[in-house]
């Protein structure tokens, strides 16, 4: 019984020590530097001061978007819709029946001959009725655009959640024009560099450009090297057999030129033709076509952009080309970024020409609703173990070509705008250097004036 009564009386101690541990505002009011309250007067353990417990206030969510069953245009000059013929062209055809059911809407396709799309996008926005709510254009002719304030800043449309705004999975920001952004699109490859013949290489017994590339030794000076060492006469009947490259001077103009950091029209707009590096581009372009005489010309016209395919011929080393243009050739082809020139900024390999991309045109309804939507076109699970797997292996026999292309040249690209500046004299200086052989400076202090009052016209 002592015992029993000695552990009833330990444990209604412990019971009062725990209780006066679990106290709420009293905890240390006997330690010195507390600010306990001073009116504390009341029921054993409680403070009469605790301010009472609010209960915490449920966000109502958000109400689901219903577009009434309107109908949301894409636009384009070739057909926009998934075909349906892979796994990820099923897999976005089911997400845009889903988004469709979830926003109550009709997605609908546009497809406008090229010719008539620009004047089809511009004539509408004008007159306040866009013909489609998202325009593909190229973002060099979407320029006098930006003046005439048809077109919304990405800022206008996006919110902070949207993926374009974060890790921009699904869309990116394309290049700013004038400083701003208004193009959007997805992740995808583009490789423009300098495609090779590399069953020539190994007939003729020279130097691969990729060897050249991965020893840090591929500049203009040994892309002439080699040039000139592939324009052969094989068979002695004076003619040549083979030759160094084939491709359009416009172009080599503008990927030399990005590779000697300088371009005819810099992104923000500024001139860039008066450039003492733009000038040495153009010095080493005529070079090519004019003094070392290393280029077949299939044609007989050296400014005839038909050039760009001589290359598919089989007779000539080295084309500055296009992934799109390099499909079903006769030959092992390979690629290199574009050679360095002295004056390189290590960064951009070629000249961003045709980048196309989505444009929210001014007026349209729920702006903000269709871009998400339209972002949210794209949330579907990836089918390709890398991006542009499909198509890289389309185009390239060896996979060290694809890997190299995705490394070192997709993503090193440069907007050219000049294209889309009215009046400027890109042609005009060109035809006088590399047909008419006239002196780099003197044409392009000729034609300086001309340049910068196209400029003007659209700044």
């Amino acid at each position: 019984m002592k015992k029993l009564k000695g552990l009833s009386i330990l444990f209604i101690a412990m019971m009062l020590v725990t209780t006066a541990c679990s106290g709420g505002s009293n905890n240390g009011a006997n330690n010195a530097g507390t600010n306990a309250p001073k009116n504390n007067a009341g029921s054993e353990g409680t403070a009469t001061n605790e301010p009472a417990k609010e209960e915490p206030v449920k966000e109502e969510p958000p109400a689901a978007i219903d577009l009434g069953g309107r109908t949301i245009k894409v636009a384009a000059w070739w057909d926009q819709k998934p075909a349906g013929n892979t796994a990820g062209e099923k897999a976005r055809l089911d997400k845009l029946a889903e988004l469709e059911k979830q926003y109550n809407f009709k997605f609908e396709f546009i497809n406008v001959p090229f010719e008539q799309y620009m004047d089809k996008v511009t004539t509408s926005t004008l007159a306040g009725e866009p013909f489609a709510d998202i325009a593909i254009m190229e973002l060099k002719r979407a320029i006098p655009l930006v003046k005439q304030g048809i077109i919304l800043p990405v800022s206008e449309f996006t919110s902070a959640t949207d993926d374009i705004n974060n890790e921009q999975k699904l869309m990116q920001k394309l290049p700013a024009m004038g400083g701003t952004e208004y193009a959007f699109g997805t992740p995808g490859v583009q490789i423009v560099g300098t495609y090779y013949n590399r069953d020539l290489v190994k007939k003729l017994g020279l130097q691969d450009p990729q060897e050249l590339y991965n020893a840090g030794q591929w500049t203009w000076d040994k892309f002439l090297e080699l040039a000139k060492a592939a324009t052969r006469d094989t068979d002695n009947d004076g003619k040549n057999d083979t030759f160094g490259y084939a491709g359009w001077p416009v172009d080599a103009a503008r990927h030399f030129g990005v590779t000697n950091n300088a371009m005819f029209v810099n992104e923000d707009l500024t001139m860039g033709m008066t450039d003492p590096k733009f000038a040495e581009t153009l010095e080493f372009v005529n070079r090519l076509y004019n003094v070392e005489n290393v280029v077949k010309v299939k044609t007989g016209n050296k400014m005839d952009w038909n050039e760009t395919n001589t290359f598919k011929d089989g007779d000539v080393l080295m084309s500055i080309n296009y992934d799109w243009n390099v499909a079903d050739l006769t030959f092992e082809v390979g690629v290199v970024p574009n050679p360095s020139g002295p004056n390189t900024d290590s960064k951009h390999t070629y000249a961003n020409t045709a980048q196309n991309g989505w444009f929210m045109l001014k007026g349209v309804k729920d702006a903000q609703t269709v871009y998400s939507i339209w972002e949210q076109s794209f949330d579907v699970p990836p089918t390709e173990e890398y991006l542009g797997q499909d198509w890289l292996e389309s185009r390239f026999k060896n996979q060290a070509d694809i890997d190299l292309a995705l490394k070192s040249v997709n993503g090193t690209g440069r907007l050219a705008v000049e294209e889309g500046i009215p009046d400027f004299p890109i042609y005009a200086v060109m035809d006088e250097v590399i047909l008419q052989n006239q002196s780099v400076s003197a044409t392009i202090e000729k034609h300086k004036a001309a340049a910068e009052a196209a400029l003007q016209k659209v700044k």
